[in-house]
């Protein structure tokens, strides 16, 4: 079970860092969809905006990992691209249209989607033998996000839709302050030849199948507040859906090292999809029943808890030492950045007008049962040994 405490030193700053950069993901992610109906744009162009958001995750983790690699700069570049996106961000104040929202988008989650696998990094290296408190660290972010995915509801409740660019430049600031007390990190440059990188296998099923996850969770990002709202809920209202979800996402974090060290990584894997599955047909038939709501948001649990948990341990054992770095941004930017993308994009030519917006849900199912069926793949020597559960117990 996780330690929940208040860490110190260079901890507290990462903290703090996880806290507000979630917080920003719960702000902007499920309000962007509000805001933009707002200004004016359709849903397929508010697919194709969102799909911007979740698309600079393609290319700016990989970008990043390499410079750090090479020059173990990952402080430095942490502040540099907090600093960055808090300054791009200032630029979606002005309503310039299709073509410049979607230049603004690209700038700022450019620099935003960046640092996260630095963050990664520089949180595993600090806490060095103790790895085990990660999740108490990385609780901060979850925290972040169920905080604000409330507040940020509740704000644009009140003071309507163009609220939400006063509450993320807030947190961008936040996030920037928090990074500027980050110890430099530098590593080392190595003469030890390291052999490149093969995709194997096990490797390509698993990222085909954590790309159509996210194309399936993608809908989620961008439609579920509007269509909550299409149901007949307020923001707010909706904003506590989502928060729920946060919320098991907690719990599962703190369970998910027992269940990693009984279970293969296969199985995890597979239950957390099928429970997708479930959930997208739920949202899809019944949301006008809170209830029901209710528990197929908890089943966030599985829908990220147990999967990314389950992720990255098949990362962690199937890259090894010296590509764990672009290991943890080829997952990132495969499933989050391409399947977080294609999931949005083709949403929002599913949606149309909203008459058919039960259908966007049926997409999402489909992907999650297909993610499932790919993860079927993996060979059968990809089951935890006796030696890694223990590891997984461990940690």
């Amino acid at each position: 079970m996780m330690n929940f405490f208040i860490p110190e030193g260079q901890l507290r700053w990462l903290s703090g860092c996880y806290f507000f950069f979630f917080a920003i993901l719960g702000a902007l992610i499920p309000y962007l969809g509000v805001f933009l109906e707002h200004r004016g744009f359709n849903a397929a162009e508010i697919g194709f905006l969102m799909a911007i958001f979740m698309g600079t995750r393609i290319i700016a983790p990989n970008m990043w990992a390499m410079v750090a690699d090479r020059t173990g700069r990952r402080a430095e570049l942490v502040k540099l691209g907090s600093l960055t996106a808090a300054v791009g961000y200032l630029s979606f104040f002005y309503n310039g249209g299709f073509i410049y929202l979607a230049l603004s988008l690209t700038f700022y989650t450019f620099f935003w989607n960046a640092i996260l696998a630095q963050m990664e990094v520089i949180t595993l290296e600090t806490l060095g033998a103790q790895s085990n408190r990660y999740g108490s660290i990385r609780s901060f972010g979850s925290v972040g996000y169920i905080i604000w995915v409330i507040a940020t509801g509740a704000v644009v409740k009140w003071f309507g839709p163009e609220a939400v660019l006063y509450v993320g430049m807030t947190l961008f600031a936040g996030l920037f302050l928090c990074s500027m007390p980050l110890q430099a990190s530098r590593t080392a440059a190595t003469a030890e030849f390291v052999a490149p990188l093969r995709f194997t296998k096990p490797i390509v099923w698993f990222l085909l199948s954590a790309m159509l996850l996210q194309a399936s969770v993608g809908p989620f990002y961008g439609f579920f507040v509007l269509y909550l709202k299409q149901v007949g809920y307020s923001e707010a209202t909706a904003g506590v859906f989502v928060a729920m979800g946060a919320m098991a996402e907690i719990f599962m974090f703190a369970i998910a090292p027992r269940l990693l060290g009984r279970f293969t990584l296969r199985a995890l894997l597979m239950t957390g999809m099928a429970v997708t599955a479930v959930r997208w047909l739920l949202v899809a038939f019944v949301p006008d029943n809170m209830l029901i709501l209710a528990l197929s948001q908890v089943m966030h649990a599985f829908t990220f808890g147990l999967v990314h948990a389950s992720s990255i341990q098949f990362v962690h054992r199937h890259f090894d030492k010296h590509h764990q770095s672009k290991g943890q941004a080829l997952y990132a930017s495969i499933s989050f950045g391409v399947g977080g993308a294609l999931g949005n994009w083709i949403s929002g030519h599913i949606w149309g007008d909203g008459s058919s917006a039960w259908l966007v849900w049926i997409f999402a199912a489909a992907c999650a049962v297909a993610a499932m069926l790919v993860v079927l793949m993996l060979p059968p020597e990809d089951q935890n040994s006796p030696a890694k559960r223990k590891l997984a117990i461990a940690a």
